[in-house]
């Protein structure tokens, strides 16, 4: 009766522990975008890098995009993807442009624990740039509150 049980439990151990890694594509080569630290460093700006490349965040208030109303699109510093509409984006009060929804497959959501807790992740879903992070806190239907570095994003106006 004993050596059944422990035949049970080694049996039992060995099924959770095999998850079939070989199989899992990781973070970074799930995007189409692909290139070395060193190109992406000789690419962008210093402050664009270390948003988009190193998962740094920018001041707040600091950014020229918190003040765009006009129609338009923000996509990806780094390549350029469309990832929110002006028509979405909304003044938090947080120092970040802020957006209630992101253009459809615009976004890939990671997990993020470096302050010690988890938080959703907002990445390029092209590049897998480090945008910023969603909340489930904003003021629209939605709920949400896509909280963007400035420096992670260009606007380009929609055309009149």
């Amino acid at each position: 009766m004993k050596n059944t049980l422990y035949l049970l439990l080694i049996a039992c151990f060995s099924l959770v522990s095999c998850q079939g890694n070989a199989q899992k594509k990781t973070k970074k080569e799930q995007f189409k975008v692909q290139k070395t630290d060193a190109e992406w460093e000789k690419e962008l700006t210093a402050e664009e890098y270390y948003i988009l490349r190193k998962a740094g965040t920018e001041r707040p208030y600091s950014s020229k995009l918190n003040k765009i109303k006009e129609p338009g699109t923000f996509v990806c510093a780094a390549c350029e993807h469309p990832l929110y509409k002006t028509k979405y984006k909304f003044d938090s009060g947080t120092g970040w442009p802020s957006f209630d929804r992101p253009i459809e497959d615009g976004i890939f959501y990671s997990t993020d624990n470096k302050l010690g807790y988890t938080r959703d992740e907002v990445l390029c879903a092209n590049c897998g740039g480090h945008l910023g992070h969603v909340f489930n806190d904003g003021p629209t239907e939605t709920g949400k509150r896509y909280c963007m570095n400035g420096d992670a994003m260009h606007f380009i106006a929609a055309k009149q």
